[in-house]
């Protein structure tokens, strides 16, 4: 029976993103946006955006296969996938079920994308001022707990006391981010670097979290092309293979309201072993990472949850030296990420994997023949993804 695995099945033949925006302020209109990304990422690859035969989505996209197709003038769409819930932890989700499709001929060529224009439709995750509520937030919204930042603080403030975790960690994440996206002309805080002073200096928004541990809230689209591995070997681009991927949720995890049984946990223990089972590597072969920063404590669990320390080393790995590109032991969010290039709900973390893959990263690792992208840590489910050269297969 053959092998049930994505591993160099599949590879990302071409990436491409709008201009991204603050939140409200994009020109264009969210399905606009998404259609110029995807024709971005087709010119990368080199392909006629009219042999597009799939589309993968995540956190219920607005801009729908049908559409898209029709205003691409695909010829024919053969797949169309959703990932459901988890919000940014469907990013590597979205991406695993474009590769499934085409490894199972469901499909050939799959744009896996991401858009959101919160001027024409509002801020992604504000209250709505509804009449009524139901499941979880029955239980939240009575006592005041709306907003993303009050529902992970909780998780957050309960893991840093359980393993006596230092701030200092979570500032180092920070300004890892900050620090590469200074790098990045693409960068919306591009030109704005963050200081150990600015950060203790601002402003809480829920402890532990300061106004510098929150993602922002941006405009935009980011797209990649998804080909069968030999097909990709022949682009102009370099091919990212696919090496691994994983999405799902521990035991009891999503159980309300904030009841499951490990509560101090990023969702990533089931996860992380399928992904590197998968993959055929371990925390050791990755060379820099890409982690969803919603907050920067869910990145702090998320890498250890990947294996790369113990909770209780935390304060002694998290430190900014060991965080930058080129020669840190782990270069993390090297385009500047949900912090500090862009909040495209992650997806925009999967473009910079990519580009580190290919060599073309504005903060290049030294080591990047493994790269990793971590989506949404402390939802469910959440997901994960190993994109490698040639030479990791």
């Amino acid at each position: 029976m053959t092998e049930r695995t994505l591993r160099g099945r599949v590879a990302v033949a071409g990436i491409g993103e709008t201009p991204y925006y603050r939140h409200g302020a994009s020109p264009d209109p969210e399905f606009k946006l998404v259609l110029k990304a995807i024709l971005a990422a087709c010119r990368d690859a080199g392909i006629d955006p009219r042999d597009i035969d799939g589309f993968a989505s995540y956190s219920n996209d607005r801009s729908e296969p049908v559409r898209l197709a029709a205003a691409l003038g695909t010829h024919r769409l053969r797949s169309a996938t959703m990932q459901w819930g988890g919000g940014g932890g469907g990013c590597c989700a979205a991406v695993a079920n474009g590769a499934a499709a085409i490894h199972a001929g469901l499909a050939d060529c799959v744009v896996v994308y991401r858009g959101l224009a919160q001027g024409q439709y509002g801020r992604f995750g504000q209250s709505a001022g509804d009449v009524t509520v139901s499941g979880e937030m029955a239980f939240q919204a009575p006592y005041g707990v709306l907003a993303p930042p009050q529902k992970f603080a909780l998780r957050v403030q309960r893991y840093l006391h359980e393993h006596g975790i230092e701030r200092a960690a979570l500032r180092a994440v920070a300004m890892a981010s900050y620090h590469h996206a200074q790098a990045n002309p693409r960068a919306v805080m591009h030109g704005k670097p963050l200081t150990e002073e600015r950060y203790d200096q601002s402003r809480w928004i829920v402890e532990p979290l300061r106004l510098f541990d929150c993602c922002m809230e941006n405009d935009g689209a980011a797209a990649i092309v998804l080909l069968p591995a030999e097909r990709a070997r022949d682009m102009a681009a370099g091919p990212a293979f696919v090496l691994g991927a994983a999405t799902g949720a521990d035991h009891r995890f999503g159980a309300p309201a904030h009841n499951s049984p490990d509560y101090a946990r990023a969702n990533y223990h089931g996860v992380a072993a399928d992904l590197y089972a998968m993959a055929r590597v371990g925390p050791a072969d990755v060379g820099v990472v890409q982690s969803y920063e919603n907050f920067t404590g869910g990145v702090v669990m998320a890498l250890a949850e990947h294996g790369f320390f113990a909770p209780h080393q935390a304060n002694e790995f998290l430190r900014l030296e060991n965080l930058l590109a080129p020669d840190g032991k782990l270069p993390l969010n090297t385009s500047g990420g949900n912090l500090a290039e862009c909040y495209m709900h992650g997806f925009e973390l999967v473009l910079e994997a990519v580009r580190q893959v290919r060599g073309t990263s504005t903060s290049p690792a030294r080591r990047r023949d493994v790269a990793l992208v971590i989506g949404g840590p402390m939802v469910a489910p959440a997901s994960s993804l190993l994109l490698g050269s040639e030479a990791a297969l």
